[in-house]
């Protein structure tokens, strides 16, 4: 076929190589010797920009473009005219092209260029294609033209490629104009690729990093800074010195109502416009943001003096050739330090050296990331050798890299050692701040961010001002009553208009004819300041107190103290107590959060039997099998034996003789663990072999092969010759691939291992399969060559390895599985199913892996056996856009208002799931599942995913989290929860509440929360009762006044009414009320639905008590005031002035408030009764010794004698029994008829509470299945957590470590 082809080189060769027989096919151009000059000086001045460009670019293209800029320049034509022209002319002469240039370079392969540029996809770069029959093109045009003009997609098989246009075509002619343009368009192409990467200025991974100054970083090696960089010192405090008083009087002025209070404290100092004084509005006012400020100040001390505790952390730092323990904050970039095992890192690093071989090091990103495995860093060769100070202190050059950035995966910069080749840093070298080094003595690291220039505080915001749900709705309904304020000041004044202009000819005594008393803007004034305690001014004050102490019954409740860890519950701020009770969705990390991130081996299936560990090797079934040579003794040996060996685990003996073990996957550790725990103890590796003692016997096997684990191979596999000179292939992974892999003849276990496999993931454990193949030497051979090819295949070198390992992993034979317990921390499954039992919906945000988090999902029990699982794993926006729409559409036709689905996501899919078009639909998809699990999430994706729930549900949101990389989404949420943990403070630092354990939110919410709720409430709707209640009289006794703006009642007893004598039932509702006990509000999560739905507060409620107050205050006014009609209330026929009924009105007032307070109080203890009789009892002392002031005092004129006018009436006495009772009679009958025909369920639990009844009987809703229904399908997740693609494969890790060597100190 004319199609097919065969591999041949081809060049376009030189003038000194061009062909004889056609002596002018070189196209020579001679320039004089100023042209010459003229391009040896722009060479000169692009020589930096060139640098950096070769080494950006593969090697192939780097030789391409080398040859390219020798080309000798026409004065007219440039490089496709020069390129076009030499085809062109050689196409016609029927000669080779060659291009003149310099002697020695020959040649040009614009091959390679095209090959590397996407152009051509063959397997073998520098070989063109070229057709063996047919038409042919002149040998000297490289078919690399034809590639170019043809799809710049092609498939593998070549034979029908469209690039055969070349063979095709007849004349010359054809060919010529084919081969300009192709030309024309790879050169054109090459040079557009070189401007663009000379152009862009965020360049990555080169060795030749340069850009501009101002776009890069310049850090000197053992020498001063170029530039003052950030220091090391970091903050989550909401405030510091200078930004207090700013920052505190913005979040206090964001209420309206001290907006308001403020305004009316300015308009009281306008000379004869307030009829209640000129500070009874100021006074208050400011004593009411003193004790916020105290507040606010005492919390913000707790933030300090928790991220003092981490900048005064020490670290070893290289100064003047010695080491120095200095604090984290005195660090500052291009320090040198030294940072030994289990140790946070203090800064951003760039590794130099570790005690490892190659440099490597294992560091724990779990603070970072949430990935439970450990993760390698691998330092430069070129700094690999720098392991003693001496090495350190001759390090001289200078580091450039990338600003500043929050990308936790990127890093770009370039080593230029003094008199060394400049060498490339990537991700790879980073050690970023919040990881800890493990498994590794120590590491030699040089700071290249500090501070909050770091990636992980790049990666945090600003601590938010957060405000709760009551304090928004009480702040709208606050604007809703100053436009009422509004309208009675506007009715009030024009009232006052009207009558002054009635009664000013009549009544002249009354001197109705100044000015003031007929301007309509004095007496709107007048009346603006007299009905402005509508609004309660002791509200806000009474609240923050109320916060403050219940944020301190948090942090005492010894329910939530941790003794192990000494770590009791804390309230980092009190604005959110109530919210606690509104929880409707909760995001939680995994890693820390809801595990312990330890890996225990607990069970095994050996030849369909299961074992156990115990104390000792001796005292286990399973080697007394061994000992006792039982029919599965030799499947046991092969068992171990492959526990033991196949892994990447690195042992180290201390001195004192224990075995430690160091591993990049936890999971591999336990294993390795579990092995040791039968008497198989792996002890010694080394490059070429592994040795193990084996119930004392010392077995040696040479490593021959290691088939690394991946996510998609879901296996690792080690070939060894076993001491018996045998080759083996051990193989472990999930039971899924191992199980289509075994023989026929290797089933003997099949069914008896599966049932295992359900049982131990019944019990949430992480299971894997083992099996084992034999080997002969003559497959063995044949299969290594084929792997060598696939291991050394520059192109789908990942593929063919995988393809190669499939060829061996065949025919094997099942051994048995393991069971991991990847441990929850204590409590997690019943705090999940109480939180889910209380219609809270659970989401986890985790950087881990996704079989580890759904696995983790099921051992929580936030997924039941019986829910169906979507997983989204997609590659593309139009794939994510069809998933998410397909699942939708059944959703939504689907009759169950609940859908018993739990959804996976992987942090790519949530990307495009996350963009503008798809977030709608995302979000409803995600609503309508009863749990959703996002996978491998960067901390920004989790605080995006918060906020559009958040945003789109107006749901109050929780989010917990241990790690710094929950610090975004903590603080995106309504309300945010640290677990302070082992991972560090940086999550309890950004929190508002920190707690010690994932169990501690059980009480937290269902306790804390709904009481806290209930409480502030109350203490919100009282407050705005009892202020409508009397200062609405005000505005009945305008009626009789005339409108002119006189108060009914004593000038500073209108100011004390809130602050002394109604002031203790409220702070008893916001402490001690409650409506169950906490033994009852745990037992029976339900409750909590009262509070979640904001069923005590909400619009309707809160106008509900406002027309309440109204009632009453009709009541009260207008009852004395029919008693007080004849104005002769004593025997003697004296008569008093309106003073006096005002105090009549001021008494009933206070008595039926506090009346009130009781009938809404459910919880009464001695506090509660002494406020609520004291408040009544102080105010009649107080009008005792009032009275009595004047003239000691300079004050109270008018009060004088008022307690004997007062107390010597027997109509007095006589509307105090009837008045207070008229007025609550309504409240006792809709109570009454509420209790008895529209009882909730709190009150039935309440009133059985009382009656010390079985609550169980008025609690009629079923047990979630969560916590114990088992499906018929079992699912399980299997145990690997190796990390995938980095910089030292497993193979490398396996065959660096010789244990029977020393490792270096690093002094």
């Amino acid at each position: 076929m004319s199609g097919s082809y065969q591999r041949q080189s081809l060049e376009l060769r030189s003038p000194d190589h061009a062909s004889g027989d056609d002596p002018d096919g070189c196209l020579r151009t001679h320039l004089g010797s100023s042209a010459s000059q003229r391009r040896r000086q722009q060479r000169i001045a692009q020589q930096r920009q060139d640098s950096w460009f070769r080494h950006s670019m593969p090697p192939a293209i780097n030789r391409d473009f080398e040859s390219l800029e020798h080309l000798t320049p026409r004065a007219s034509d440039g490089l496709d005219e020069q390129l076009a022209a030499s085809v062109s002319h050689s196409v016609h002469s029927g000669g080779s092209v060659t291009l003149c240039g310099p002697p020695d370079h020959s040649s040009i392969h614009l091959n390679s260029a095209n090959s590397n540029l996407g152009f051509i996809d063959s397997d073998t770069p520098n070989t063109p294609v070229t057709p063996v029959s047919g038409l042919q093109p002149p040998a000297s045009v490289s078919t690399s033209v034809a590639g170019t003009l043809s799809s710049r997609r092609r498939s593998s098989n070549r034979k029908d490629s469209k690039g055969s246009i070349l063979s095709r075509q007849s004349g010359k002619s054809r060919v010529s104009v084919l081969a300009q343009r192709g030309l024309r368009m790879t050169a054109s192409f090459l040079r557009r690729k070189r401007t663009e990467y000379e152009d862009d200025e965020d360049f990555t991974s080169s060795a030749g990093y340069d850009a501009d100054d101002g776009e890069r970083r310049v850090i000197n090696l053992n020498g001063p800074q170029p530039t003052k960089y950030c220091n090391n010192r970091i903050t989550t405090a909401k405030y510091s010195f200078i930004s207090f008083l700013p920052a505190f009087l913005f979040e206090q002025f964001r209420r309206y109502s001290n907006c308001f209070f403020l305004l009316i404290a300015i308009l009281q100092q306008i000379p004869e416009v307030s009829p209640t004084g000129r500070y009874t509005t100021l006074v208050p006012l400011m004593f009411i943001l003193s004790v916020s400020a105290i507040k606010e100040i005492i919390e913000d001390i707790k933030r300090h003096r928790a991220d003092n505790e981490i900048n005064h952390r020490s670290i070893e730092r290289l100064d003047s050739g010695s080491w120095n323990t200095v604090r984290w904050s005195e660090l500052s970039v291009g320090d040198i330090i030294k940072v030994g095992i289990n140790t946070f890192f203090p800064a951003d690093l760039i590794l130099l050296s570790s005690s490892e071989p190659q440099a490597m090091c294992f560091i724990e990103t779990a603070n970072l990331d949430g990935e439970t495995n450990l993760k390698i860093r691998q330092a430069l060769p070129a700094t690999a050798e720098l392991l003693e100070t001496k090495d350190l202190q001759r390090l001289q050059g200078r580091i450039e890299c990338e600003l500043p950035n929050r990308h936790l995966y990127e890093f770009n910069g370039v080593l230029r050692e003094t008199g060394k080749p400049p060498a490339a840093l990537g991700n790879d070298q980073v050690l970023q701040r919040g990881a800890i080094l493990r498994n590794t003595a120590w590491v030699f690291g040089i700071v290249v961010y500090s501070g909050q220039e770091t990636k992980l505080m790049k990666n945090s915001t600003s601590a938010p001002l957060k405000r709760s749900t009551v304090d928004k709705l009480t702040n709208t309904q606050i604007l809703m009553l100053f436009m009422i304020l509004i309208s009675l000041c506007i009715v009030s004044g024009l009232c006052n208009l009207f009558w002054t202009r009635e009664h000013s000819e009549t009544d002249w005594y009354l001197g109705l004819t100044d000015f003031k008393t007929k301007s309509l803007g004095y007496n709107l004034l007048t009346f603006f300041i007299l009905y402005n305690n509508l609004i309660p001014i002791s509200l806000q004050v009474t609240l923050e107190l109320v916060r403050f102490l219940q944020a301190i019954f948090i942090n005492y409740d010894i329910e939530m103290y941790h003794e192990e860890s000494n770590t009791p519950a804390m309230a980092r701020t009190s604005n959110l107590n109530e919210e606690l009770g509104m929880v409707k969705y909760i995001f939680s990390d995994k890693t820390g959060t809801l595990t312990q991130n330890v890996m225990e081996f607990k069970k095994c299936s050996i030849a369909g039997y299961v074992y156990s560990a115990e104390r000792t090797p001796e005292e286990s079934q399973l080697v007394q099998n061994i000992l006792s040579r039982h029919e599965t003794s030799a499947v046991i040996e092969e068992f171990l034996e492959l526990l033991s060996v196949c892994h990447t685990v690195i042992p180290e003996r201390k001195e004192n003789g224990d075995m430690i073990y160091h591993a990049a996957s936890p999971d591999e550790r336990a294993l390795v663990e579990g092995a040791q725990k039968f008497g198989y103890i792996f002890d010694t590796r080394t490059p070429k072999y592994v040795e193990i003692n084996a119930l004392g016997v010392r077995k040696r096997y040479e490593v021959l092969n290691v088939l690394e684990f991946t996510s998609s191979r879901k296996r690792m596999s080690l070939i060894v010759r076993t001491p018996e000179n045998k080759i083996k292939l051990f193989c472990k992974g999930a039971d899924t691939v191992i199980y289509e892999r075994l023989a026929p003849q290797g089933q003997a276990f099949r069914e008896q291992t599966l049932r295992h496999l359900e049982e131990f993931a019944s019990d949430g454990l992480r299971t894997l399969c083992l099996a084992v193949a034999d080997i002969r030497p003559d497959v063995y051979q044949e299969w290594s060559q084929t792997f060598d090819k696939a291991s050394v295949a520059l192109q789908n070198r990942e593929r063919k390895l995988e393809d190669a390992a499939d060829l061996i992993e065949n025919n094997l034979r099942l051994l048995g599985a393991t069971a991991i317990e990847d441990r929850l921390q204590d409590g997690v499954p019943e705090t999940i199913a109480s939180l889910l039992d209380a219609g809270i919906y659970i989401w986890v945000l985790t950087g881990d892996k996704q079989e580890t988090a759904i696995n983790i999902g099921y051992s929580c029990r936030l997924i039941s056996h019986s829910m169906d699982i979507i997983i989204l794993n997609e590659e593309s926006l139009d794939a994510t856009r069809e998933v998410i729409h397909r699942h939708y559409r059944v959703f939504k036709s689907s009759s169950a208002k609940d859908v018993n689905v739990a959804l996976v996501i992987d942090g790519t899919t949530l990307k495009y799931a996350l963009s503008c078009d798809l977030r709608n639909d995302f979000q409803d998809l995600c609503i309508l599942c009863r749990v959703v699990i996002c996978c491998r999430v960067s901390p920004m994706q989790k605080a995006e995913v918060v906020e559009m729930v958040t945003q789109s549900t107006n749901a109050v949101t929780l989010a917990i989290g241990d790690g710094a990389n929950d610090v975004a989404m903590i603080q995106k949420a309504n309300v945010g929860i640290g677990i302070s943990g082992v991972e560090g403070l940086q999550a309890a630092c950004a929190s508002d509440y920190s707690i010690a354990q994932f169990r501690y939110l059980q009480r937290l919410l269902l306790v804390h929360g709904a009481w806290n709720y209930a409480r502030i409430s109350k203490l919100i709707l009282y407050s705005f009762y009892k202020n409508v209640c009397l200062y609405v009289i005000e505005l009945w006794f305008a009626v009789y006044s005339g409108w002119s703006g006189q108060i009914l009642f004593e000038r500073w007893t209108i100011g004390l009414y809130n602050v002394v004598f109604t002031a203790m039932p409220p702070f008893a509702m916001g402490l001690f009320e409650k409506f169950c006990t906490a033994e009852t509000m745990i037992r029976y999560p339900m409750l909590y639905k009262t509070s979640q739905n904001a069923k005590l507060f909400n619009v309707k409620v809160f106008w509900i008590w406002i027309f309440n107050a109204l009632l009453h205050s009709v009541f009260l006014f207008w009852l004395p005031l029919a008693a007080y009609t004849k104005e002769v209330i004593w025997s003697d026929g004296k008569t008093s002035d309106y003073l006096l009924m005002g105090n009549l009105v001021y008494t009933y007032v206070i008595v039926t408030v506090c009346l009130k307070a009781g009938l809404i109080t459910n919880s009464w203890t001695w506090l509660t009764h002494l406020a609520i009789w004291g408040s009544i009892v102080l105010w009649f002392s107080f009008l005792l010794i009032y009275s009595h002031v004047w003239p000691t005092f300079r004050f109270a004129s008018n009060f004088r004698g008022m307690d004997i006018q007062l107390l010597s009436t027997p109509v007095f006495y006589f509307c105090l029994m009837l008045v207070p009772i008229t007025t609550l009679l309504i409240d006792v009958i809709c109570k009454l008829v509420h209790n008895t025909v529209f009882k909730t369920l709190t009150e039935a639990v309440r009133e059985t509470e009382i009656r010390r009844s079985d609550i169980s009987e008025v609690m009629n809703e079923p047990r979630s299945s969560t916590m114990y229904a088992l499906g018929s399908i079992i699912r399980y997740g299997y145990a690997f957590s190796q990390e995938e693609g980095g910089v030292v494969p497993q193979s490398i890790i396996i065959r660096s470590y010789d244990t029977n060597l020393p490792k270096p100190e690093g002094n």
